[in-house]
């Protein structure tokens, strides 16, 4: 490191940058040289109090009266909270008001500001230093427990893999025991057959003897044994095994491994003055205690509630979208034009077509109960509301192909450009159209502000290209991100930063579709290949 320059600490005239200065202008705050003075003083287009060095800033720097100029002020007003003039005074304007000695409440201020000083100087700032000088421990921790984890998942997985080779082994034996006996029993038919030969070899051999005797006797005792050998001995019967490998769940395996407990933040109350309500990935967080959201554990097995029987059947009548109109009633479309509402009975309470005779691509709930179709033949989306259809937006060059209506009120677009290479995802208020988030065809997660937070192919150790057959998409109340695997017949859960947390698939789904989650966290599943609706229970 360089010596410091000691001649740059040096205080100098502010016009000459004579060494040491004798004067100061505590008005303009600069130092001055005693041949500067005049020069500096005549300068009148400002006032100027030019005192001694050892004397600077003891100098009261009263404000310029806003009322009159350039009037300076001595008192403040209390009631109206503003400096004011002799002249402002002499008004009569502040006759009744309280008015204190501006001198005062500098005093008052500079002994408030020496207080907090004070303890900025000898509280707060070692607090925070101190708190500062255990950041590096602490991310240190963070490694070390992280670590300690490792290792224990890593044993865990061990045990798993010996636990498992040892099963392997086991059925090893068991198909070596099975060859012994299926052995065994081919070397008894063996025996039987080699003496069965040896017998005819035998025969062979007398016969042809007979033949080249003339001796009448034993040529007419001769009896014909070929009736005995005409049938090969008794063969058994074998089924051979076979080996039929179940189904690796994933979930099982998983839940074998180990449970992990989450990570849980919880933050002090937030100062008064610092509180405001923030929305992040759904979730709103309010004033007072702010912390990660309340763990909710899954439920072991999923409980079917409602199983709907949809006039939708498959075949060329699929079943697609499903959306909450209420906690009792959902709407319903598919591979046709009509939208159908059913309560949880299964009964049919109204039926709509679209206004183009076009299937819906896809439906929404508006906060006010209004249904929303997207029609991506004629590029249109439209409100349904009570008898009424209104055409709200026109799209030009895309088409649409998903909905959803946020707790704001606005309306999300997903839409594909015609040629089919474009995706996007447009927020409208009403028809006007307020952002534009533009990614990629892959499911992604962005913020509100349409930056990527991140990319979802399935859990691992699922690589993009993989089964992964993404279809429906929604979220509950705690962020979590549901989407439904039509090719798997399952539901992937993650949370909100792109952890994988479990699958819903012990519950008999057929074809998931389209999804939507009431006001309780149920999840209502549209199934595609029976036409059904299924209400599904996940949470404890």
């Amino acid at each position: 490191m360089d010596p410091p320059n000691t001649a740059q600490d040096i205080v100098r005239c502010g016009l000459c940058e004579t060494p040491v200065p004798a004067m100061c202008c505590d008005i303009c705050h600069i130092n001055l040289c005693k041949a500067c003075v005049g020069e500096h003083l005549s300068d009148d287009s400002r006032e100027h109090k030019v005192v001694p060095f050892h004397k600077r800033g003891s100098t009261i720097n009263y404000p310029k009266c806003q009322k009159h100029p350039p009037k300076t002020c001595e008192v403040h007003c209390k009631h109206c909270n503003i400096p004011i003039c002799a002249s402002c005074f002499s008004s009569g304007d502040h006759d009744q008001h309280k008015k204190i000695d501006i001198l005062k409440i500098l005093t008052e201020k500079k002994e408030l500001i020496e207080k907090d000083l004070q303890e900025l100087q000898k509280l707060i700032r070692p607090k925070f230093q101190q708190a500062a000088s255990e950041i590096p421990a602490q991310k240190a921790g963070v490694k070390q427990h992280s670590l300690k984890l490792t290792a224990a998942l890593n044993k865990q997985g061990e045990a798993l893999h010996k636990e498992i080779n040892s099963l392997i082994q086991r059925k090893q034996s068991e198909i070596e025991a099975m060859d012994e006996q299926h052995l065994a029993a081919i070397t008894t038919q063996e025996d039987v057959i080699n003496k069965a030969l040896h017998e005819i070899k035998q025969v062979i051999l007398d016969l042809q003897k007979l033949l080249d005797s003339d001796d009448v006797c034993l040529v007419s005792e001769y009896t014909s044994r070929n009736e005995e050998f005409r049938s090969l001995p008794a063969q058994f019967q074998v089924t051979l095994p076979t080996f039929s490998p179940q189904d690796i769940n994933r979930e099982q395996l998983y839940q074998q491994l180990g449970s992990l407990s989450q990570l849980l933040i919880t933050y002090p109350l937030i100062d008064e003055a610092a509180r405001t309500t923030e929305e992040h990935g759904g979730l709103k967080k309010t004033p007072g205690a702010v912390s990660s959201p309340p763990a909710r554990p899954f439920s072991d097995k999923p409980r079917i509630l409602t199983d709907i029987q949809t006039e939708y059947h498959g075949g060329f009548n699929q079943l697609y979208n499903v959306s909450c109109l209420s906690d009792e009633e959902i709407w319903t479309s598919g591979l046709n034009e009509i939208m159908k509402l059913y309560n949880l009975k299964g009964e049919l309470l109204k039926s709509v077509q679209t206004k183009s005779g076009n299937k819906p691509w896809a439906t929404a709930v508006t906060r006010s109960g209004g249904l929303v179709y997207a029609d991506y033949y004629d590029r249109s989306i439209n409100l349904v509301s009570g008898t009424q259809t209104q055409r709200l937006i026109t799209l030009r060059g895309w088409r649409p192909w998903g909905l959803c209506s946020t707790s704001s009120g606005d309306l999300l677009v997903i839409m594909y450009s015609d040629d089919g290479k474009q995706t996007k995802v447009v927020r409208y208020s009403g028809s006007t159209e307020k952002q534009t988030i533009q990614w990629d065809d892959q499911v992604v997660v962005v913020s509100a502000a349409g930056k990527l937070r991140f990319r979802y192919t399935g859990p691992p150790p699922s690589t993009p290209g993989e089964s992964f057959s993404p279809r429906g998409i929604t979220t509950d109340s705690l962020a979590n991100i549901l989407t439904s695997d039509w090719y798997n017949h399952c539901i992937h859960i993650i949370d909100q930063d792109g952890h994988f947390l479990r699958f819903l698939h012990n519950c008999g789904l057929q074809g998931p579709w389209g999804l939507c989650v009431d006001s309780k966290d149920n999840i209502f599943v549209a199934e595609n290949n029976t036409g059904k609706v299924k209400k599904i229970m996940y949470y404890k």
